[in-house]
């Protein structure tokens, strides 16, 4: 008697109020059924020919090629940003790190008009890039490239600060005083200990280039082959043709599957 009961009271505790449990499943009925209709509406048996059209595959590869790129900027970029805010000491680095995430909750349509006034012929470093280079940068694929990086880099510099901050100093201060310089310790002692975090701040940082709409369409505009992702592809081909539309955002919908998937390891083990 004396063992069963603490089992019964842990059973009790388990279960889930009522008043919780409605709206639980309700949340969950708005969040998996839209799921499951582009599912049941998707024209499972032209997906082959679909996937081979030359607008899509142009889409696709653009799309694939700018994400690949903005996060290998945010690598450059990023990892350097979030060893600063994470093991610097300076004054305004709260400063720094609320204007590094700003980006995050900032809508991404602000995002495209502020790369705008910047790059812009007429911009702060637009303008002198034009009269110098005779280069422009909007709706080129290179703005694709930015309005991706501008908003994803922020993913990276939050996972990789996160991972700084719980790496073991005691082995970068025994490198140092067997004589490793900085770079080596970096390179040789940080890096590997934190490269669960880079690689989980990378992938994210690539699902989310990958998924860019608002800055892109507001700094890249929308060109077929030149500026026209698959997002922008997505918005374009429900004016006229929504199986086009439904297939591209079953691969957009793959790839955060296995973004989510390749990630849950790492999420279970913070949790």
């Amino acid at each position: 008697m004396r063992n069963t009961m603490p089992a019964k009271r842990t059973r009790q505790r388990r279960r889930v109020p009522a008043a919780l449990l409605a709206p639980a499943v309700v949340g969950l009925a708005f969040l998996i059924l839209p799921l499951a209709g582009l599912l049941a509406r998707a024209p499972w048996t032209e997906l082959p020919a679909r996937l081979t059209e030359p607008a899509m595959l142009d889409a696709l590869r653009l799309s694939l090629a700018t994400a690949t790129t903005a996060t290998a900027l945010s690598l450059l970029f990023g990892v350097p940003i979030a060893w600063l805010l994470a093991r610097g000491d300076f004054p305004g680095r709260s400063v720094l790190r609320a204007l590094v995430t700003v980006p995050l909750v900032l809508p991404p349509v602000v995002g495209g008009v502020a790369l705008l006034l910047v790059f812009g012929r007429s911009g702060i470093v637009g303008s002198w890039l034009h009269e110098r280079f005779d280069v422009t940068i909007p709706f080129s694929t290179t703005a694709v490239v930015l309005a991706m990086t501008f908003v994803s880099m922020p993913f990276l510099i939050v996972s990789v600060e996160g991972a700084l901050r719980g790496a073991d100093l005691r082995f970068e201060e025994a490198a140092a005083t067997l004589g490793a310089g900085r770079w080596t310790v970096f390179t040789h002692v940080t890096l590997p200990m934190i490269a669960p975090g880079v690689l989980a701040g990378a992938v994210l940082c690539w699902a989310r280039a990958l998924g860019e709409f608002g800055a892109t369409i507001t700094f890249a505009g929308n060109f077929p082959g030149r500026t026209q992702t698959m997002p922008l592809a997505v918005y374009l081909a429900l004016q006229s043709d929504l199986e086009a539309a439904i297939v591209l955002s079953l691969i957009l919908l793959a790839v955060s599957v296995v973004v989510l998937a390749s990630l849950r390891e790492r999420w279970t083990a913070v949790a």
